[in-house]
Protein backbone atom coordinates (compact mmCIF):
# COMPACT_ATOMS: atom_id res chain seq x y z
CA UNK A 1 0.00 0.00 0.00
CA UNK A 2 1.72 3.53 -1.06
CA UNK A 3 1.67 6.27 2.17
CA UNK A 4 -0.78 8.41 0.30
CA UNK A 5 -3.38 5.76 0.25
CA UNK A 6 -2.30 4.55 3.69
CA UNK A 7 -2.98 8.34 4.75
CA UNK A 8 -6.35 8.83 3.47
CA UNK A 9 -7.52 5.83 4.70
CA UNK A 10 -6.16 6.91 8.20
CA UNK A 11 -7.66 10.11 7.67
CA UNK A 12 -11.28 8.73 6.43
CA UNK A 13 -10.89 6.43 9.95
CA UNK A 14 -10.67 9.63 12.06
CA UNK A 15 -13.56 11.38 10.18
CA UNK A 16 -15.66 8.45 10.70
CA UNK A 17 -14.45 8.05 14.06
CA UNK A 18 -15.26 11.49 15.38
CA UNK A 19 -18.61 11.29 13.51
CA UNK A 20 -19.45 8.51 15.20
CA UNK A 21 -18.35 9.97 18.77
CA UNK A 22 -20.10 12.91 18.46
CA UNK A 23 -23.35 11.24 17.39
CA UNK A 24 -22.93 9.16 20.61
CA UNK A 25 -22.31 11.94 22.96
CA UNK A 26 -24.74 14.19 21.26
CA UNK A 27 -27.13 12.44 20.44
CA UNK A 28 -27.06 9.32 22.46
CA UNK A 29 -27.02 7.08 19.42
CA UNK A 30 -25.56 3.47 19.36
CA UNK A 31 -23.67 2.03 16.20
CA UNK A 32 -26.90 0.53 15.45
CA UNK A 33 -28.86 3.77 15.34
CA UNK A 34 -26.39 5.44 13.38
CA UNK A 35 -26.97 2.26 10.89
CA UNK A 36 -30.42 3.19 10.84
CA UNK A 37 -30.21 6.52 10.15
CA UNK A 38 -27.74 6.29 7.71
CA UNK A 39 -29.02 3.55 5.71
CA UNK A 40 -24.95 2.24 5.64
CA UNK A 41 -24.41 -0.70 7.54
CA UNK A 42 -22.69 -1.51 10.75
CA UNK A 43 -20.40 -3.74 9.29
CA UNK A 44 -19.46 -0.97 6.81
CA UNK A 45 -19.14 2.14 9.29
CA UNK A 46 -16.72 -0.43 11.37
CA UNK A 47 -14.35 -0.86 8.50
CA UNK A 48 -14.23 2.56 7.33
CA UNK A 49 -13.00 2.97 11.25
CA UNK A 50 -10.70 0.49 11.10
CA UNK A 51 -9.69 1.99 7.51
CA UNK A 52 -9.75 -1.84 6.52
CA UNK A 53 -11.24 -1.22 2.55
CA UNK A 54 -9.34 -2.27 -0.46
CA UNK A 55 -11.24 0.13 -2.90
CA UNK A 56 -12.93 3.71 -1.88
CA UNK A 57 -15.71 3.40 -0.45
CA UNK A 58 -18.97 4.09 -2.11
CA UNK A 59 -19.80 8.00 -2.73
CA UNK A 60 -23.55 7.24 -2.49
CA UNK A 61 -22.98 5.49 1.06
CA UNK A 62 -20.45 8.39 1.57
CA UNK A 63 -23.29 11.14 1.47
CA UNK A 64 -25.87 8.98 3.02
CA UNK A 65 -23.73 8.41 6.12
CA UNK A 66 -22.97 12.51 6.07
CA UNK A 67 -26.56 13.46 5.51
CA UNK A 68 -27.77 10.51 8.30
CA UNK A 69 -25.50 12.25 10.60
CA UNK A 70 -26.18 16.44 9.32
CA UNK A 71 -22.42 16.44 8.33
CA UNK A 72 -21.24 18.30 4.90
CA UNK A 73 -20.27 15.03 2.46
CA UNK A 74 -17.25 17.90 1.10
CA UNK A 75 -15.56 16.99 4.89
CA UNK A 76 -15.42 13.17 3.69
CA UNK A 77 -14.80 13.82 0.23
CA UNK A 78 -11.69 15.79 1.29
CA UNK A 79 -10.62 13.41 3.64
CA UNK A 80 -10.84 10.74 1.24
CA UNK A 81 -8.54 12.88 -1.34
CA UNK A 82 -11.15 13.04 -3.73
CA UNK A 83 -11.41 16.43 -6.19
CA UNK A 84 -14.93 17.55 -5.65
CA UNK A 85 -15.10 18.80 -9.22
CA UNK A 86 -14.25 15.10 -10.58
CA UNK A 87 -14.32 12.25 -7.94
CA UNK A 88 -17.27 13.32 -6.12
CA UNK A 89 -21.07 12.99 -7.68
CA UNK A 90 -22.91 15.73 -7.42
CA UNK A 91 -25.78 16.11 -4.88
CA UNK A 92 -29.27 16.89 -4.66
CA UNK A 93 -30.15 20.57 -3.18
CA UNK A 94 -31.96 20.06 -0.32
CA UNK A 95 -35.61 21.51 -0.14
CA UNK A 96 -36.16 24.78 1.77
CA UNK A 97 -36.51 23.97 5.48
CA UNK A 98 -39.18 25.28 7.73
CA UNK A 99 -38.22 28.57 9.28
CA UNK A 100 -39.47 26.52 12.67
CA UNK A 101 -36.97 23.76 12.14
CA UNK A 102 -34.02 26.28 11.39
CA UNK A 103 -34.84 28.00 14.77
CA UNK A 104 -34.92 24.68 16.61
CA UNK A 105 -31.56 24.22 14.59
CA UNK A 106 -29.92 27.50 15.76
CA UNK A 107 -31.23 26.87 19.72
CA UNK A 108 -29.23 23.48 19.06
CA UNK A 109 -26.30 25.08 18.65
CA UNK A 110 -26.36 27.54 20.90
CA UNK A 111 -24.08 28.38 23.55
CA UNK A 112 -26.67 29.58 26.13
CA UNK A 113 -29.53 27.19 25.56
CA UNK A 114 -28.97 24.73 28.44
CA UNK A 115 -28.49 20.92 27.87
CA UNK A 116 -31.72 20.04 29.32
CA UNK A 117 -33.62 22.12 27.48
CA UNK A 118 -31.52 21.10 23.98
CA UNK A 119 -32.43 17.44 25.07
CA UNK A 120 -35.92 18.04 25.53
CA UNK A 121 -35.66 19.43 21.74
CA UNK A 122 -33.93 16.50 20.45
CA UNK A 123 -36.21 14.21 22.08
CA UNK A 124 -39.14 15.81 20.92
CA UNK A 125 -37.80 15.79 17.19
CA UNK A 126 -37.06 12.16 17.93
CA UNK A 127 -40.52 11.51 18.87
CA UNK A 128 -41.81 13.17 16.14
CA UNK A 129 -39.82 12.24 13.13
CA UNK A 130 -40.17 8.47 14.42
CA UNK A 131 -43.68 8.12 15.24
CA UNK A 132 -46.04 5.93 13.50
CA UNK A 133 -48.23 7.32 10.74
CA UNK A 134 -51.81 6.17 10.30
CA UNK A 135 -52.87 5.34 6.15
CA UNK A 136 -55.10 7.68 4.97
CA UNK A 137 -57.86 4.81 5.12
CA UNK A 138 -57.94 4.96 8.59
CA UNK A 139 -57.90 8.51 9.15
CA UNK A 140 -61.09 8.67 6.78
CA UNK A 141 -62.73 6.31 8.61
CA UNK A 142 -62.33 8.57 11.75
CA UNK A 143 -64.14 11.40 10.16
CA UNK A 144 -66.85 9.54 8.20
CA UNK A 145 -68.06 8.11 12.10
CA UNK A 146 -68.32 11.16 13.49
Amino acid sequence: MTETANARKIAFATFVRRALDDARAMRAWSGTEVSRRTGVSRQTINRWVRGDWASDPEAERVVAFCEGLGLDPAAAFTALGWDRATGARPTSVPPPMDPDVEALLRRLVDPSVSDAEKFHIRETIRYLAYRPTLSANVRNRGKQAG
